[in-house]
C-alpha cells in the first residue's frame, strides 16, 4: 500500500513539474499561450436565454460561447509580442491588411472541448496554433535569402569538431519575455539569429524559438535534441525584453557550429526563460 502510495505522490509530482516547466503564459480568462507547444488556448462561456423556447436554449448557449471564446482569442493574440519594439495590438492598428488575416485565423479557430454545467452554461474551449499568427504578420521578414556568416580567419570547423543539433540559450533571471520574432545579439549589437537567418519554412513549421523553463526539459526537446550547445545570455535588451545579448566568445562558438549543421537555418533554437 505504502509503494503505491509513493508511487501516486510521484506520477503527481512529475505532471506537476511537467505542466509547470512548459512555457504558458496564462490569462485572466482561463486560457494560455503555449510557448513550448506554440499553441493558443482560450475559453468562453455562453448563458442560456430563458426567454428562448427551450429546445433552442442550449444550442444558442453553445453559439454564445463560440462568440466570447473568440473575443478572448482574438484579445490574446493582441497582447502578443512579435519583436523587441511592437506587439500585434501595435501593428495591426497601421495595417489593415495584416488586421483581417490575424482576425481571419483566430476566427478560425478549433473547439477542442465542450463542456455542459449543471446551470445550463456551455463552456468552449478553443485553441489555435501561433506559428499561423506569425505566418500572417511576418510573411515579409520570412524569406530564404539567408544573410550569411562573417567567419573570423582561423575558426572554420575542423573534422574533429564537435556536431550540434541546437541551440540552447539560457536565459533566466532576465525577465525575457517570449515573442514571435526574437533575435540573440552579440556585444556589439550584432545579430547572430533572428528572421534573417532562418528558413521560411521551418519557421511556419515550428516558429523562430521554442521556450522552456527547464533545461532537462529543454535538452530533451525535439526542436533541438540530440547534442545541442548551451550558451548563457549576459544581458537581454528592447522595449518589450524579448531579445537576448551573448558573449562574443560564444556568439563566435554559435557561427563556427552553424556551420555543421545549419541548425539555425532550421529553427533548432530554445530560449529557456523564467
Amino acid at each position: 500500500m505504502l509503494k503505491i502510495v509513493n508511487f501516486s505522490v510521484c506520477l503527481l509530482a512529475f505532471f506537476s513539474f511537467s505542466v509547470y516547466a512548459q512555457y504558458l503564459q496564462k490569462s485572466p480568462t482561463g486560457g494560455i499561450v503555449d510557448w513550448t507547444n506554440y499553441v493558443i488556448r482560450e475559453i468562453g462561456i455562453g448563458m442560456p436565454n430563458p426567454n428562448m423556447p427551450i429546445a433552442v436554449q442550449r444550442a444558442k448557449a453553445v453559439e454564445a460561447a463560440k462568440r466570447k471564446a473568440f473575443q478572448n482569442l482574438l484579445e490574446r493574440v493582441k497582447g502578443m509580442c512579435i519583436n523587441s519594439e511592437i506587439t500585434i495590438q501595435q501593428y495591426i492598428v497601421t495595417n489593415d491588411i495584416i488586421r483581417n488575416k490575424v482576425e481571419g485565423l483566430v476566427r478560425n479557430f478549433r473547439v477542442i472541448d465542450t463542456r455542459y454545467k449543471s446551470d445550463g452554461s456551455v463552456e468552449v474551449e478553443v485553441e489555435i496554433p501561433i506559428t499561423g499568427i506569425l505566418e500572417a504578420v511576418l510573411t515579409d521578414q520570412l524569406t530564404e535569402g539567408i544573410m550569411p556568416y562573417q567567419i573570423s580567419p582561423g575558426t572554420a570547423p575542423s573534422p574533429a569538431s564537435p556536431v550540434y543539433t541546437g541551440l540552447i540559450i539560457d536565459a533566466r533571471g532576465l525577465g525575457v519575455r517570449p515573442a514571435l520574432a526574437p533575435k540573440i545579439l552579440d556585444e556589439n549589437n550584432q545579430e547572430i539569429y533572428g528572421t534573417g537567418r532562418v528558413s521560411r519554412g521551418y519557421a511556419l513549421q515550428i516558429g523562430v524559438v521554442g521556450y522552456e523553463r527547464n533545461l532537462n526539459r529543454a535538452l530533451a526537446h525535439e526542436r533541438v535534441k540530440n547534442n545541442p550547445l548551451i550558451v548563457k545570455a549576459i544581458g537581454s535588451v528592447g522595449t518589450n525584453n524579448t531579445d537576448v545579448i551573448i558573449s562574443q566568445q560564444d556568439a563566435e562558438r554559435i557561427r563556427v557550429a552553424n556551420q555543421n549543421l545549419n541548425f539555425l537555418q532550421q529553427c533548432k533554437v530554445m530560449f529557456i526563460i523564467d
